[in-house]
């Protein structure tokens, strides 16, 4: 076993073992605030975890100085990628595509103190994460610091564990199949994408619907034969600092074959255009999906249909943009078997960890009265 593996092994051991331990009603407030956000923040989440893990192993390393080019710095980002982030997806904790570092209010060569410069949106979230580090880092005793690392590690996997479990609802199987309706399937993913939810993670739904059609359309359509599914990954990253090409990817021959982006209640507008071109000059895919619950904005719509003509010409790539129920009606209408794709839809949102409870108990809720929605 390599020193890396034993690092991953470690980290995965202390997150099993983990139980919140003696904290100051300060500190419970800052490690709450870190949990609260995790999934909305996964970048901040994964910094933390780097920088206390690391301590833990590095006692005498100021882990405010998170680059080698500040003094007495170390690379956190090489950590972080290496260690860190391969072992949080093993974990299905909150994790990042690469590393934390990747973002841009994190990346900045100045150091994790009170005064950091770097612009974290949420301030309460950025006070909470320089205030822990400020923490650990203003003991005398660097055993003492290391200590105070492990704990606030603890607390911070012990709290994200009872955050898994909250979100963990089974989905109870549709009792009758036979009559299944394309319409009530439309109905019931409408009723699901746009209920009043008060916790945040929503917009994933549509992105789950249009992967658990298109598990059944590489299987049944010419068009996808010797074709894969890239594993479903989060949809908290932004399209311009996102590191895939689209929400779903189709691999054929180890190169990307088609990319689908999902938007929950923001129109297509010319700016989504620019940012799939990009994607699309660097993975090359033959199609680009865009779909939108709300369509294309109609005062971009004359430049958009220019921009959609020149990547045709210039590049050979055939955008298609549409709204996302439509979409969804005609490729259900290709599909054998519409029990399939509930089954497909219902086990993904179960076992989807960026979704929340009050997201999972509507599905039971819709699936159970299916029937009756139109």
């Amino acid at each position: 076993m390599t020193k890396i593996d034993e690092m991953k092994d470690n980290l995965i051991n202390i997150f099993h073992s983990a139980k919140i331990p003696k904290l100051t009603i300060q500190e419970q407030e800052y490690i709450k605030i870190i949990i609260d956000n995790a999934y909305k923040n996964k970048a901040v989440w994964t910094v933390l975890i780097t920088l206390l893990y690391y301590k833990v192993l590095n006692p005498k390393q100021d882990i405010r100085y998170h680059k080698v080019e500040l003094k007495n710095g170390f690379s956190g980002r090489t950590f972080d990628t290496k260690i860190v982030t391969p072992t949080l997806k093993k974990l299905n904790t909150p994790s990042m595509a690469e590393s934390g570092w990747l973002t841009r209010s994190l990346e900045q060569a100045y150091p994790y103190t009170l005064d950091y410069k770097g612009k974290i949106s949420n301030k309460n979230l950025k006070n909470a994460f320089l205030h822990i580090l400020n923490i650990i880092e203003t003991f005398n005793s660097k055993d003492s610091a290391k200590n105070k690392a492990a704990d606030f590690l603890n607390a911070l996997f012990a709290g994200i564990k009872e955050e898994m479990k909250k979100n963990q609802i089974s989905i109870t199987p549709l009792a009758v199949k036979d009559n299944l309706d394309i319409l009530n399937i439309i109905s019931l993913l409408d009723l699901h994408f746009h209920s009043n939810y008060h916790s945040f993670g929503a917009s994933k739904l549509p992105v789950i619907a249009f992967y658990a059609i298109y598990q059944i359309l590489i299987k049944e359509l010419k068009r996808y034969e010797n074709c894969n599914l890239k594993t479903l990954g989060s949809h908290t990253a932004s399209d311009k600092t996102s590191k895939s090409a689209g929400d779903i990817e189709i691999i054929k021959d180890s190169h990307i074959y088609e990319a689908i982006e999902i938007k929950l209640d923001k129109e297509i507008d010319s700016n989504m255009i620019n940012i799939a071109y990009d994607k699309i000059c660097k993975f090359s895919p033959k199609r680009y999906s865009i779909f939108s619950t709300v369509g294309i904005k109609i005062s971009d719509k004359d430049n958009i249909d220019k921009q959609i003509k020149k990547i045709r010409e210039e590049h050979g790539c055939q955008i298609i943009l549409n709204g996302v129920l439509a979409s969804i009606k005609y490729y259900l209408r290709l599909i054998e078997n519409l029990d399939e794709f509930i089954e497909n839809y219902s086990k993904l949102v179960e076992i989807d960890n960026e979704l929340k409870m009050e997201h999972k108990i509507k599905l039971n809720e819709l699936l159970k009265n299916i029937n009756t929605l139109i």
